[in-house]
């Protein structure tokens, strides 16, 4: 009995740290895979101590977060079972729980390098002032969440020693801004005239202002995808300029999570929805099979050869 009380209070604490966001993370590994560098075992080991290191750091304030919005989750009907807002975490143990994780993820950045360390430093940093503060600032609040991913993407660069094309950073803010607005519309939909009392920023949006900003995103994440595939410079590091055949697959991608928005009433969490839309995940792993083809064989399609 005490054996079994330990082991769910143990599951408990590890749910509090969102173990299933993780996912976000892999955008930390981007820098791994366009810039050939997945065959090297020395560097596919730094990027995962990477992806460990921000995940931890985002773990420590996924654990603030809920410690902060403590009174509003436990009036959101998902929100609040999760392990502090329905008692099962002590908040000051939460509290202590995130320092600790804090210190273990920075550490881990800090055994990469100085400027990984910096990244996860600024992360964390940025991330606190949202949960404190910029959360209640319009459109900030959202713009926030997408230099998150940029940051996600720069860290594993700075780990493997890499540069990393600038049309990948530019596609990369689009998408997570792009995410970011259906998360908020999807909050707007489900909680309709409870939404400000839960996140008070909500009062600020509209649907009809949020699907706008959606579709300019959609629009300007395929074109900055776009034109990162077509790159000469890109083909020339990659030794391949057969990317642009991933692009149908990208839209594919995009029109699948608008049609999950709009007509399922989905997008509240990104995560969620690549965990259980088999579709999506189906595009996820053809993506990643036909990109990982491409540079590892270096295919040509304009020169026939490969």
């Amino acid at each position: 009995m005490l054996a079994s009380c330990g082991i769910r209070r143990a599951m408990n604490h590890l749910r509090a740290l969102r173990p299933h966001q993780w996912v976000k993370n892999a955008f930390v590994l981007a820098a791994l895979i366009f810039s050939r560098s997945f065959v090297d075992g020395e560097l596919v080991f730094r990027a995962l101590l990477a992806f460990m290191g921000f995940s931890l750091t985002a773990s420590a304030i996924y654990l603030i977060n809920d410690v902060m919005d403590f009174e509003r989750d436990r009036l959101h009907p998902k929100k609040s079972k999760r392990p502090i807002a329905s008692g099962l975490v002590k908040r000051q143990t939460a509290v202590v729980m995130s320092i600790f994780v804090a210190c273990v993820g920075l550490g881990i950045g800090w055994s990469l390098n100085t400027k990984t360390l910096i990244v996860l430093a600024l992360y964390g940093t940025m991330n606190l002032g949202y949960s404190i503060r910029l959360k209640h600032i319009v459109l900030l609040d959202v713009f926030i969440i997408a230099v998150g991913f940029l940051l996600r993407v720069t860290a594993g660069a700075f780990a493997i020693e890499v540069h990393v094309s600038p049309w990948l950073l530019i596609c990369t803010f689009f998408i997570a801004l792009f995410l970011a607005f259906c998360k908020r519309r999807h909050e707007l939909v489900s909680l309709g005239e409870e939404a400000a009392n839960h996140r008070g920023i909500l009062a600020e949006y509209s649907t009809p202002f949020i699907d706008k900003m959606i579709s300019a995103l959609a629009s300007m994440t395929v074109m900055s995808y776009a034109l990162y595939t077509i790159d000469p410079r890109v083909a020339l590091n990659l030794n391949t300029d057969a990317l642009i055949i991933t692009l149908p697959i990208v839209l594919l991608g995009v029109f699948r999570y608008l049609y999950l928005v709009h007509q399922k009433q989905q997008g509240g969490s990104p995560t969620d929805i690549v965990l259980r839309d088999r579709s999506i995940q189906g595009i996820v792993i053809l993506y990643t099979a036909i990109v990982v083809s491409c540079i590892y064989f270096k295919v040509h399609l304009w020169s026939g050869t490969t």
